[in-house]
Protein backbone atom coordinates (compact mmCIF):
# COMPACT_ATOMS: atom_id res chain seq x y z
CA UNK A 1 0.00 0.00 0.00
CA UNK A 2 1.30 3.38 -0.56
CA UNK A 3 2.15 5.80 1.79
CA UNK A 4 -0.19 8.55 1.83
CA UNK A 5 1.02 12.09 1.91
CA UNK A 6 0.42 15.64 2.84
CA UNK A 7 -1.95 14.70 5.59
CA UNK A 8 -1.19 17.47 8.17
CA UNK A 9 -3.11 15.96 11.35
CA UNK A 10 -3.53 19.41 12.42
CA UNK A 11 -5.19 20.77 9.24
CA UNK A 12 -7.40 17.83 9.53
CA UNK A 13 -8.54 18.74 12.95
CA UNK A 14 -9.34 22.24 12.17
CA UNK A 15 -11.42 20.60 9.36
CA UNK A 16 -13.00 18.78 11.36
CA UNK A 17 -13.57 21.70 14.08
CA UNK A 18 -14.98 23.72 11.30
CA UNK A 19 -17.56 21.45 10.26
CA UNK A 20 -18.77 20.39 13.65
CA UNK A 21 -19.18 24.45 14.35
CA UNK A 22 -22.88 25.42 14.95
CA UNK A 23 -24.01 28.35 13.61
CA UNK A 24 -25.73 30.54 15.36
CA UNK A 25 -29.98 31.30 14.62
CA UNK A 26 -29.12 34.12 13.94
CA UNK A 27 -26.74 33.80 11.59
CA UNK A 28 -28.27 31.00 10.14
CA UNK A 29 -31.38 33.51 9.35
CA UNK A 30 -29.92 36.32 8.06
CA UNK A 31 -27.69 34.30 5.97
CA UNK A 32 -31.32 32.50 4.60
CA UNK A 33 -33.07 35.69 3.85
CA UNK A 34 -29.71 37.22 2.03
CA UNK A 35 -30.08 34.62 -0.44
CA UNK A 36 -26.69 32.59 0.52
CA UNK A 37 -27.18 29.10 -0.99
CA UNK A 38 -24.92 27.30 1.64
CA UNK A 39 -27.41 28.99 4.79
CA UNK A 40 -30.42 27.80 2.50
CA UNK A 41 -28.81 24.02 2.33
CA UNK A 42 -28.44 24.06 6.39
CA UNK A 43 -31.50 25.60 7.15
CA UNK A 44 -33.34 22.87 5.09
CA UNK A 45 -30.70 20.19 6.72
CA UNK A 46 -31.78 21.57 10.27
CA UNK A 47 -35.66 20.96 9.79
CA UNK A 48 -35.35 17.73 8.33
CA UNK A 49 -33.46 16.39 11.53
CA UNK A 50 -34.91 14.11 13.74
CA UNK A 51 -32.95 15.58 16.80
CA UNK A 52 -34.91 16.97 19.29
CA UNK A 53 -32.94 19.72 19.92
CA UNK A 54 -32.80 20.22 16.41
CA UNK A 55 -36.88 20.41 16.00
CA UNK A 56 -36.80 23.21 18.65
CA UNK A 57 -34.58 25.41 16.75
CA UNK A 58 -35.91 24.59 13.03
CA UNK A 59 -39.84 25.42 14.25
CA UNK A 60 -38.80 29.30 15.21
CA UNK A 61 -36.50 29.27 12.45
CA UNK A 62 -39.51 28.51 10.25
CA UNK A 63 -41.90 31.34 12.40
CA UNK A 64 -39.04 33.71 11.50
CA UNK A 65 -39.65 32.93 7.81
CA UNK A 66 -43.35 32.52 8.14
CA UNK A 67 -43.10 37.15 9.03
CA UNK A 68 -41.38 37.26 5.74
CA UNK A 69 -43.43 38.67 2.85
CA UNK A 70 -43.31 36.40 0.12
CA UNK A 71 -44.61 36.98 -3.40
CA UNK A 72 -43.34 33.53 -4.79
CA UNK A 73 -44.99 30.84 -7.19
CA UNK A 74 -45.14 27.53 -5.97
CA UNK A 75 -45.89 24.85 -9.26
CA UNK A 76 -46.08 21.29 -8.40
CA UNK A 77 -44.80 18.95 -11.30
CA UNK A 78 -45.60 15.31 -11.30
CA UNK A 79 -45.70 12.07 -14.06
CA UNK A 80 -44.93 8.48 -14.36
CA UNK A 81 -41.35 7.39 -14.50
CA UNK A 82 -39.73 7.89 -17.52
CA UNK A 83 -41.95 11.26 -18.45
CA UNK A 84 -38.91 13.48 -18.29
CA UNK A 85 -39.76 15.02 -15.17
CA UNK A 86 -35.85 16.34 -14.76
CA UNK A 87 -35.14 17.02 -18.41
CA UNK A 88 -38.28 19.63 -18.37
CA UNK A 89 -37.54 20.72 -15.12
CA UNK A 90 -34.09 22.15 -16.26
CA UNK A 91 -35.75 23.46 -19.68
CA UNK A 92 -38.60 25.38 -18.23
CA UNK A 93 -36.58 26.76 -14.92
CA UNK A 94 -33.57 28.15 -17.52
CA UNK A 95 -36.65 29.69 -19.48
CA UNK A 96 -37.37 31.55 -15.73
CA UNK A 97 -33.67 32.25 -15.15
CA UNK A 98 -33.22 34.15 -18.64
CA UNK A 99 -36.04 36.22 -17.70
CA UNK A 100 -34.53 36.90 -14.62
CA UNK A 101 -36.24 34.96 -12.14
CA UNK A 102 -34.65 32.62 -9.26
CA UNK A 103 -36.03 29.41 -9.53
CA UNK A 104 -35.92 26.80 -6.33
CA UNK A 105 -36.31 23.28 -7.43
CA UNK A 106 -37.59 20.74 -4.60
CA UNK A 107 -36.88 17.06 -6.20
CA UNK A 108 -38.16 14.30 -3.80
CA UNK A 109 -36.33 10.84 -4.25
CA UNK A 110 -37.88 7.60 -3.60
CA UNK A 111 -36.75 5.85 -0.31
CA UNK A 112 -35.98 2.56 -0.83
CA UNK A 113 -38.10 0.42 1.94
CA UNK A 114 -35.25 -2.45 2.04
CA UNK A 115 -32.50 -0.66 2.80
CA UNK A 116 -33.55 3.16 3.44
CA UNK A 117 -31.58 4.60 0.56
CA UNK A 118 -31.95 7.15 -2.18
CA UNK A 119 -29.93 8.03 -5.46
CA UNK A 120 -30.99 11.70 -4.88
CA UNK A 121 -29.36 11.95 -8.35
CA UNK A 122 -31.86 15.12 -9.50
CA UNK A 123 -29.00 17.47 -9.85
CA UNK A 124 -26.57 15.20 -12.19
CA UNK A 125 -29.84 15.00 -14.20
CA UNK A 126 -29.78 18.64 -14.78
CA UNK A 127 -26.28 19.63 -15.03
CA UNK A 128 -26.80 22.74 -16.64
CA UNK A 129 -29.44 24.13 -14.25
CA UNK A 130 -27.35 22.94 -11.08
CA UNK A 131 -24.52 25.68 -12.20
CA UNK A 132 -26.77 28.61 -12.76
CA UNK A 133 -26.22 31.25 -10.07
CA UNK A 134 -30.48 31.85 -10.26
CA UNK A 135 -31.13 28.35 -9.63
CA UNK A 136 -31.16 26.19 -6.08
CA UNK A 137 -32.30 22.84 -6.50
CA UNK A 138 -32.56 20.56 -3.65
CA UNK A 139 -33.09 16.67 -3.83
CA UNK A 140 -34.21 15.20 -0.33
CA UNK A 141 -35.39 11.31 0.26
CA UNK A 142 -39.62 10.83 0.45
CA UNK A 143 -39.05 8.42 3.32
CA UNK A 144 -42.00 7.33 4.79
CA UNK A 145 -43.97 9.74 3.77
CA UNK A 146 -46.63 9.34 1.14
CA UNK A 147 -48.38 11.51 -1.62
CA UNK A 148 -45.00 12.08 -3.74
CA UNK A 149 -43.37 14.32 -1.28
CA UNK A 150 -40.54 14.27 1.30
CA UNK A 151 -41.58 14.48 4.97
CA UNK A 152 -40.49 18.30 5.37
CA UNK A 153 -41.47 19.39 2.15
CA UNK A 154 -43.84 22.45 3.25
CA UNK A 155 -41.09 23.71 5.48
CA UNK A 156 -38.71 23.56 3.03
CA UNK A 157 -40.80 25.75 0.55
CA UNK A 158 -40.91 28.08 2.87
CA UNK A 159 -37.15 28.33 3.28
CA UNK A 160 -36.62 28.87 0.02
CA UNK A 161 -38.94 31.67 0.09
CA UNK A 162 -37.45 33.29 2.52
CA UNK A 163 -34.26 33.08 0.66
CA UNK A 164 -35.94 35.26 -1.81
CA UNK A 165 -36.77 32.28 -5.02
CA UNK A 166 -39.94 33.81 -7.15
CA UNK A 167 -40.35 30.38 -8.08
CA UNK A 168 -40.51 27.06 -6.09
CA UNK A 169 -41.08 23.77 -8.67
CA UNK A 170 -41.09 20.53 -6.47
CA UNK A 171 -41.20 17.77 -8.24
CA UNK A 172 -42.44 14.18 -6.63
CA UNK A 173 -40.98 11.04 -7.17
CA UNK A 174 -43.39 10.03 -10.14
CA UNK A 175 -45.71 7.03 -9.18
CA UNK A 176 -48.77 7.71 -10.38
CA UNK A 177 -51.97 8.10 -9.13
CA UNK A 178 -51.66 8.49 -5.94
CA UNK A 179 -49.13 11.59 -6.36
CA UNK A 180 -51.41 14.34 -4.93
CA UNK A 181 -50.20 15.52 -1.58
CA UNK A 182 -48.43 17.79 -3.50
CA UNK A 183 -51.53 19.21 -4.64
CA UNK A 184 -52.43 20.86 -1.03
CA UNK A 185 -48.73 22.52 -1.08
CA UNK A 186 -48.96 24.31 -4.76
CA UNK A 187 -50.98 27.35 -6.16
CA UNK A 188 -50.47 25.32 -9.70
CA UNK A 189 -50.54 21.62 -10.37
CA UNK A 190 -48.38 20.24 -13.75
CA UNK A 191 -49.35 16.70 -14.65
CA UNK A 192 -46.97 15.53 -17.36
CA UNK A 193 -48.15 12.67 -19.94
CA UNK A 194 -46.51 10.94 -22.35
CA UNK A 195 -48.11 9.75 -25.71
CA UNK A 196 -48.18 6.11 -26.97
CA UNK A 197 -47.48 5.28 -23.29
CA UNK A 198 -51.57 3.39 -23.15
CA UNK A 199 -52.56 5.69 -20.60
CA UNK A 200 -54.93 8.32 -22.82
CA UNK A 201 -58.20 6.74 -21.34
CA UNK A 202 -56.80 7.24 -17.24
CA UNK A 203 -57.79 10.39 -18.38
CA UNK A 204 -61.64 9.73 -17.92
CA UNK A 205 -60.57 8.27 -14.58
CA UNK A 206 -60.99 10.72 -11.11
CA UNK A 207 -57.82 11.07 -8.94
CA UNK A 208 -54.70 12.57 -10.10
CA UNK A 209 -55.88 13.85 -13.78
CA UNK A 210 -59.13 15.94 -12.16
CA UNK A 211 -56.59 17.87 -9.77
CA UNK A 212 -54.27 19.28 -12.62
CA UNK A 213 -54.40 22.69 -13.88
CA UNK A 214 -52.63 21.76 -16.90
CA UNK A 215 -51.54 18.01 -18.50
CA UNK A 216 -48.72 18.96 -20.72
CA UNK A 217 -48.19 15.88 -23.04
CA UNK A 218 -43.65 15.64 -23.16
CA UNK A 219 -41.22 14.53 -25.83
CA UNK A 220 -43.61 15.71 -28.34
CA UNK A 221 -40.78 16.10 -31.09
CA UNK A 222 -39.34 14.07 -34.16
CA UNK A 223 -41.53 10.81 -34.95
CA UNK A 224 -43.74 10.86 -31.34
CA UNK A 225 -45.41 14.56 -32.52
CA UNK A 226 -48.02 12.90 -34.08
CA UNK A 227 -48.91 10.80 -31.25
CA UNK A 228 -48.73 13.71 -29.25
CA UNK A 229 -50.51 15.97 -31.16
CA UNK A 230 -53.34 13.25 -30.93
CA UNK A 231 -53.14 12.44 -27.43
CA UNK A 232 -53.59 15.92 -26.62
CA UNK A 233 -56.90 15.99 -28.14
CA UNK A 234 -57.60 12.34 -26.45
CA UNK A 235 -56.79 14.57 -22.86
CA UNK A 236 -58.87 17.60 -23.90
CA UNK A 237 -62.00 15.34 -24.51
CA UNK A 238 -61.67 13.21 -20.86
CA UNK A 239 -61.47 16.61 -19.21
CA UNK A 240 -64.88 17.48 -21.26
CA UNK A 241 -66.02 14.89 -18.31
CA UNK A 242 -64.81 16.72 -15.27
CA UNK A 243 -67.14 19.86 -14.01
CA UNK A 244 -65.26 23.19 -13.64
CA UNK A 245 -62.73 24.08 -10.80
CA UNK A 246 -63.64 26.41 -8.18
CA UNK A 247 -62.05 29.39 -9.35
CA UNK A 248 -63.68 29.04 -12.66
CA UNK A 249 -60.39 27.70 -14.45
CA UNK A 250 -60.41 25.35 -17.51
CA UNK A 251 -57.32 23.03 -17.37
CA UNK A 252 -55.43 23.09 -20.89
CA UNK A 253 -53.85 20.83 -22.38
CA UNK A 254 -50.44 21.74 -23.84
CA UNK A 255 -47.40 20.09 -25.89
CA UNK A 256 -43.74 20.56 -25.64
CA UNK A 257 -40.36 19.04 -26.24
CA UNK A 258 -37.97 19.95 -23.07
CA UNK A 259 -35.35 18.24 -25.52
CA UNK A 260 -35.92 20.75 -28.23
CA UNK A 261 -37.42 23.55 -25.38
CA UNK A 262 -40.45 23.93 -27.69
CA UNK A 263 -43.88 24.97 -25.68
CA UNK A 264 -41.82 26.02 -22.58
CA UNK A 265 -42.54 29.98 -23.48
CA UNK A 266 -46.23 29.29 -24.20
CA UNK A 267 -46.64 27.07 -20.98
CA UNK A 268 -45.36 29.91 -18.70
CA UNK A 269 -47.40 32.73 -20.40
CA UNK A 270 -50.72 29.71 -19.66
CA UNK A 271 -49.28 29.88 -15.91
CA UNK A 272 -49.02 33.54 -16.01
CA UNK A 273 -52.43 33.70 -16.75
CA UNK A 274 -53.62 31.61 -14.05
CA UNK A 275 -51.91 33.04 -11.42
CA UNK A 276 -53.17 36.94 -12.48
CA UNK A 277 -56.65 35.57 -12.57
CA UNK A 278 -56.40 34.26 -9.40
CA UNK A 279 -54.93 36.83 -7.75
CA UNK A 280 -57.45 39.39 -9.03
CA UNK A 281 -59.79 37.43 -6.76
CA UNK A 282 -59.59 36.40 -3.26
CA UNK A 283 -58.78 32.27 -4.20
CA UNK A 284 -55.18 32.90 -4.54
CA UNK A 285 -54.90 33.51 -0.91
CA UNK A 286 -57.90 31.45 0.62
CA UNK A 287 -55.94 28.66 -1.09
CA UNK A 288 -53.15 29.23 1.07
CA UNK A 289 -55.12 29.50 4.29
CA UNK A 290 -56.69 25.98 3.73
CA UNK A 291 -53.06 24.62 2.80
CA UNK A 292 -51.94 26.49 6.34
CA UNK A 293 -54.74 24.58 7.75
CA UNK A 294 -54.16 21.67 6.24
CA UNK A 295 -50.41 21.53 6.95
CA UNK A 296 -51.88 22.38 10.72
CA UNK A 297 -53.54 19.17 11.00
CA UNK A 298 -50.25 17.25 9.11
CA UNK A 299 -48.19 18.20 12.23
CA UNK A 300 -50.51 17.31 14.64
CA UNK A 301 -49.96 13.48 13.20
CA UNK A 302 -46.78 13.72 13.24
CA UNK A 303 -46.30 14.98 15.89
CA UNK A 304 -48.66 12.46 17.65
CA UNK A 305 -46.59 9.57 16.04
CA UNK A 306 -43.19 10.80 16.78
CA UNK A 307 -44.35 10.87 20.51
CA UNK A 308 -45.84 7.62 20.50
CA UNK A 309 -42.91 5.69 18.72
CA UNK A 310 -40.01 7.62 21.21
CA UNK A 311 -42.11 6.69 23.93
CA UNK A 312 -39.61 4.60 26.73
CA UNK A 313 -42.30 2.28 27.60
CA UNK A 314 -43.74 2.03 23.93
CA UNK A 315 -40.19 1.17 22.71
CA UNK A 316 -39.60 -1.58 25.39
CA UNK A 317 -42.51 -3.27 24.18
CA UNK A 318 -43.03 -2.93 20.90
CA UNK A 319 -40.95 -5.62 19.48
CA UNK A 320 -41.95 -7.97 21.41
CA UNK A 321 -46.37 -7.47 20.53
CA UNK A 322 -44.75 -7.19 17.09
CA UNK A 323 -43.74 -11.14 17.72
CA UNK A 324 -46.62 -12.01 19.36
CA UNK A 325 -49.21 -10.54 16.32
CA UNK A 326 -46.71 -12.53 13.98
CA UNK A 327 -47.16 -15.91 15.61
CA UNK A 328 -51.07 -15.54 15.72
CA UNK A 329 -50.52 -15.15 19.23
CA UNK A 330 -51.98 -11.84 19.75
CA UNK A 331 -54.30 -9.79 17.25
CA UNK A 332 -53.35 -6.38 16.15
CA UNK A 333 -56.02 -4.76 17.94
CA UNK A 334 -55.63 -6.07 21.64
CA UNK A 335 -51.71 -5.39 20.40
CA UNK A 336 -52.25 -2.00 19.74
CA UNK A 337 -54.70 -1.23 22.93
CA UNK A 338 -52.23 -2.35 25.39
CA UNK A 339 -49.33 -0.25 23.38
CA UNK A 340 -52.05 2.74 23.63
CA UNK A 341 -52.65 1.84 27.80
CA UNK A 342 -49.18 1.98 28.18
CA UNK A 343 -48.77 5.16 26.42
CA UNK A 344 -51.35 6.58 28.81
CA UNK A 345 -50.06 5.25 32.39
CA UNK A 346 -48.96 7.58 34.06
CA UNK A 347 -51.27 10.75 32.91
CA UNK A 348 -53.71 12.75 35.19
CA UNK A 349 -57.15 11.98 34.43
Amino acid sequence: MKERKNIDPENVSKIQGKRKETLSDEMLFNGLVQGNKTMLSRAITLIESTSPAHKKRANALIERCLAQEDQSLRIGITGVPGVGKSTFIEAFAKRLTDMKMKVAVLAVDPTSQKNKGSIMGDKTRMPELSKNEHAFIRPSPSGQSLGGVARKTRETIMLCEAAGYDVVLVETVGVGQSETMVHGMVDFFLLLKLAGAGDELQGIKRGIIEMADTIVINKADGDNLKRARLAQQDFKRALQLYPPKENGWVPEVCCCSALEKTGISQLWELMDAYFKKNKETTFFRSKRAHQNREWLLQTIEERLRDDFYTHQKIRDALERYIVEVSDGKLSPFSAAERLLKLKNEGKKP
